[in-house]
């Protein structure tokens, strides 16, 4: 029973669609476990390029399964136009299953989104507007609506009506906008049901029977460690849980039915939003890497912070996440680079502190503690093996990975399927 689960390991944005979209080569089920169209993955196959929100990755391999876990809010306009989006690219989307359990987006929780968001004023945490954190906190009030939900039109009703009773409450009395009209709702999102419901199934029941049948299945989160609602930097963090454990809630299994997990982690830092990050680099070197890696959001477009390999993090995310292995991403952003700097520990005052704090007063107090290794100028694009980057890439990938404590088994070297370097392979 082969199962892998990827994470990021730093704040989002590591490179997870690639790395998923290689994996799911020799997976049968690729299963998305948490968040929503508020993470993008990007994925280069020849000279195409795809971005996708929320169907997992391995659609693009037509023979795969594709699984929308019960974990993760879905905005039913977005999953339609994401449909179509690959149709016109070419791709068949038949192979998709949508979880019954999963919790709908609704309008209230989008305006919600903006309002609370803007009501914050310089407190702004940065979320995308895209009601994903409404939907959430709706979910665990008990007042969410499920899939299996809306494709009831007789529930559905009863349901909304319920829950515009207070969010039009809410909109009119504490931000005075208008709220919103109950048969517009039904009308549009009768049109949705009627579009999606042959996708939806018990996806517990789908992933249960391939992995008893000794099928390989891949789980992808969306977002990363430091964003997750728990273990992330709090309250600058997403409303559902990206860490491999929230794999199994979302996904509907078992602990023991894990195989191994598997960080994706970027040669560098980045992170979009707001909140404390120690080894951002705000001048030059971080114009570069922004340039270089194209640093910018796949959903919002936001351009991200970038900033040195931070090995806290990173043995953070091997202790949150049990990691058994990394996929390091980007190294080819690195190339040119006289040196290159690692993050090995933070200096608090006349402290050190080695471990990543809960505290995000004490984060935005640590500075950086480096240590530089040398750079190396060759393409390394076109590399197929460890042995055939240069010997300071190589040393630089021994060093990220001893001070994280785990061993690196993917190495990226552009943003093609094929420029991948395998070191274990996991199914």
């Amino acid at each position: 029973m082969p199962s892998v689960v990827l994470v990021g390991s730093q704040w989002g944005d590591e490179g997870k669609g690639k790395v998923t979209d290689f994996l799911a080569e020799k997976a049968d089920l690729v299963v998305r476990y948490q968040g929503g169209n508020n993470a993008g993955h990007t994925v280069v196959v020849g000279e195409n390029e795809f971005k996708l929100h929320l169907i997992p990755s391995g659609i693009l391999y037509p023979e795969k399964t594709c699984i929308i876990g019960n974990g993760v809010v879905i905005d039913p306009a977005v999953l339609i136009q994401e449909l179509e989006y690959l149709a016109s690219r070419g791709i068949n989307t038949d192979n998709l299953r949508i979880s019954e359990r999963a919790h709908i987006i609704m309008p209230y929780h989008k305006k919600l989104d903006e309002l609370i968001e803007e009501s914050k004023g310089d407190a702004k945490i940065g979320t995308t507007k895209r009601g994903i954190g409404p939907a959430y906190m709706d979910k665990a009030a008990r007042v969410g609506i499920r899939f299996i939900d809306l494709l009831d039109e007789e529930e559905f009703s009863l349901l909304l009506d319920r829950n515009l009773r207070e969010k039009n409450n809410l909109l009119t009395k504490v931000y005075g906008v208008d709220g919103f009209n109950k048969d517009d709702i039904m009308r549009e999102y009768r049109v949705y049901a009627e579009r999606l419901k042959r996708y939806a199934t018990d996806t517990s029941i789908v992933i249960h029977d391939a992995l008893k049948g000794g099928k390989n299945v891949l789980f992808e989160g969306a977002q990363g460690t430091l964003l997750d609602l728990d273990h992330g930097t709090y309250p600058y963090v997403t409303s559902s849980h990206p860490i491999a454990g929230a794999a199994c809630i979302g996904a509907g299994l078992g602990p023991t039915e894990i195989s191994r997990v598997l960080g994706i982690i970027k040669a560098y830092t980045t992170r979009v939003g707001e909140g404390p990050f120690p080894t951002e680099l705000r001048e030059e070197v971080g114009r570069h890497l922004q340039d270089i890696g194209h640093e910018f959001g796949t959903t919002t477009g936001r351009p991200r912070r970038c900033g040195w390999f931070d090995a806290v993090i990173a043995r953070y995310t091997v202790r949150i996440s049990g990691l058994n292995s990394m996929a390091v991403t980007k190294l080819d952003v690195l190339t040119g680079m006289e040196m290159i700097k690692i993050c090995t520990g933070y200096r608090r005052g006349d402290k050190i502190v080695n471990d990543f704090p809960a505290s995000l007063k004490t984060l935005a107090e640590c500075e950086p503690i480096y240590e530089e290794m040398p750079g190396w100028q060759e393409d390394i694009s076109s590399a197929k093996k460890f042995e055939d980057l240069p010997i300071a890439a190589q040393n630089y990938l021994k060093r990220i990975s001893e001070l994280a404590g785990a061993p690196i088994s993917i190495i990226g070297v552009g943003t093609r399927r094929t420029q991948t370097i395998i070191i274990d392979n996991l199914f």
